[in-house]
């Protein structure tokens, strides 16, 4: 496993993380999950990464049992929960100071731990003032029930604002941003973000390195009775995979397969070996509901390497998009 620095920070995470995103609590339980953590977690994988809206808080409650099943130290982990979407009751939404505070609290309850390592702004939240944010944010790191703060899916004058504000006024300011990313959304991270990198040390914990399971392949011939999308509450996940746009991403797909093949990987493991080339990116979150996707996931470690100039140029004209040579990559 590869470890880098999350942003700027001291801190070092897996460059392959793993997410529980649609899959704990909808489509597996304690068992599955374990199986799956303990996979990613003896391969090197530290980072595991949740949210208070995933299933309703039944994500964070399955992860704490897999915690206390595994019984791994606590310190060998870097845990992270995210805040937005905690509840039906007025106050039990957005980033308001009593949101953040009771959210935080419940999911370490939900999560069986003291402390997470990494606290997300789930979204951006247009009814609470930024400062009111931060100050929250802030209480929950001066109080040790989070290590580090940050953003997902924050445009890049939200977090710079959230920043300089932080920094005017001696708090903690933002360390992470979790955008989506991969082949077929990119503007943001490699473009809007670009200048954050370097002037506030910004780290990424992307998520969706396979465009929901687009990228894998899977969908080129239909929808498979077995996919997640075939399930009764991902009608709109399925939508999204109706439209013109992902009828011309899949064309792509097919004409990127002879590219794995010629590597030696599947369709999968080129994206997500794609996605760690970027040198912005400080960790690739995975899914998966089988131990042996994580297995397979895992292996795109091994591919990135073979990914040099001449491959990323293929990829990129296949994609439609500016030369490689014109991109931040790591050059593995």
């Amino acid at each position: 496993m590869e470890y880098r620095f999350l942003g700027s920070s001291g801190l070092k995470v897996s460059a392959l993380s793993f997410g529980s995103w649609v899959t704990f609590g909808d489509q597996m339980d304690v068992e599955p999950a374990y199986e799956c953590m303990k996979t990613a977690f003896d391969a090197g994988v530290n980072f595991f990464d949740n949210a208070e809206a995933y299933a309703m808080g039944q994500s964070e409650i399955i992860m704490g049992k897999v915690l206390k099943k595994a019984g791994w130290k606590r310190s060998d982990l870097v845990l992270s929960t995210k805040i937005f979407w905690g509840g039906e009751g007025p106050n039990d939404r957005g980033l308001s100071r009593k949101h953040i505070f009771e959210g935080a609290n419940a999911a370490l309850q939900r999560l069986d731990v003291d402390y997470v390592d990494l606290i997300f702004c789930h979204r951006p939240d247009i009814d609470t003032p930024i400062e009111e944010t931060v100050w929250a944010m802030n209480l929950i790191l001066q109080q040790g029930k989070a290590l580090y703060w940050g953003t997902s899916e924050w445009s890049a004058a939200q977090i710079r604002r959230a920043y300089d504000f932080a920094r005017r006024e001696h708090l903690i300011p933002p360390t992470m941003e979790q955008p989506q990313y991969h082949m077929f959304h990119r503007d943001r991270v490699e473009g809007e973000y670009a200048p954050l990198y370097d002037e506030i040390g910004l780290g990424t914990t992307i998520w969706s390195p396979l465009a929901s399971g687009l990228l894998t392949g899977k969908y080129n011939d239909g929808i498979p009775d077995d996919s997640r999308l075939a399930l009764p509450n991902y009608e709109w996940l399925r939508k999204m995979f109706e439209t013109e746009e992902t009828a011309q991403r899949i064309e792509k797909i097919k004409q990127l397969m002879p590219v794995a093949d010629e590597l030696g990987c599947t369709m999968a493991q080129l994206a997500i070996a794609w996605c760690l080339t970027n040198e912005d990116i400080s960790t690739v979150i995975l899914g998966a509901s089988r131990a042996a996707q994580v297995t397979e996931n895992l292996q795109a470690l091994e591919i990135a390497p073979q990914l040099d100039g001449e491959v990323q140029e293929r990829i990129e004209e296949i994609l439609g998009n500016r030369p490689a040579e014109e991109q931040n990559w790591r050059g593995m």
